[in-house]
């Protein structure tokens, strides 16, 4: 496309005016952060910028940011997963420890109460930006293995035979991780969630 190399800088400035909100609302709904969002966003143009004249037209200008920004994404999640955190609050033992004390002896659920909040069909929670707030507080608190679990399934959608190998564990492990992940995800928002 010898109109792309020769247009480059106006065409790329005509997809930012274009695309720039759909990345970013996508960014942001699987990041849940409007700086990281914001960075990841950034970082699409940067790359569709020096990769500009690979693009062969084969497909939409939009779907090629977009495989740009999901890959992005994905790097974003490995290296928080890389990354620990200094002042971090739990670890996977004592996540097993806090899980497993959601259940008697005989394996049932101590408590199957369910607080009023969550079956208000008014409330939609996910649009509520103080309940995000406390979920993102939540996820944050989970250990760091878990969390790219859960940030992996439910956020980025991989499949499970991908968590597996970013994570270096087998998919029973995975699943308990994703299980426990939940418990805990729960009980901190009955806990912070009013």
């Amino acid at each position: 496309m010898a109109l792309i190399k020769d247009n480059s800088k106006t065409i790329l400035e005509k997809w930012v005016h274009q695309f720039s909100d759909e990345l970013y609302s996508w960014a942001f709904f699987k990041t849940s952060s409007k700086e990281v969002a914001e960075d990841l966003v950034q970082d699409t143009f940067l790359v569709a910028f020096h990769k500009i004249d690979s693009f062969e037209g084969k497909s939409q200008p939009k779907t090629w940011l977009f495989a740009i920004l999901n890959n992005k994404i994905i790097d974003y999640y490995r290296l928080s997963a890389r990354t620990t955190k200094k002042n971090f609050s739990l670890t996977e033992s004592s996540g097993n420890e806090l899980s497993e004390g959601l259940f008697s002896s005989y394996g049932c659920w101590k408590s199957t109460e369910i607080k009023e909040s969550w079956n208000n069909n008014e409330v939609e929670l996910l649009d509520n930006p103080e309940f995000n707030d406390v979920m993102e507080e939540c996820l944050e608190d989970l250990p760091t293995k878990w969390k790219l679990a859960v940030t992996s399934k439910y956020l980025t959608v991989k499949k499970t035979e991908e968590i597996c190998q970013d994570l270096d564990i087998t998919p029973s492990n995975y699943w308990q991780i994703v299980h426990r992940s939940k418990l805990l995800m729960k009980k901190c928002l009955d806990l912070k969630w009013d």
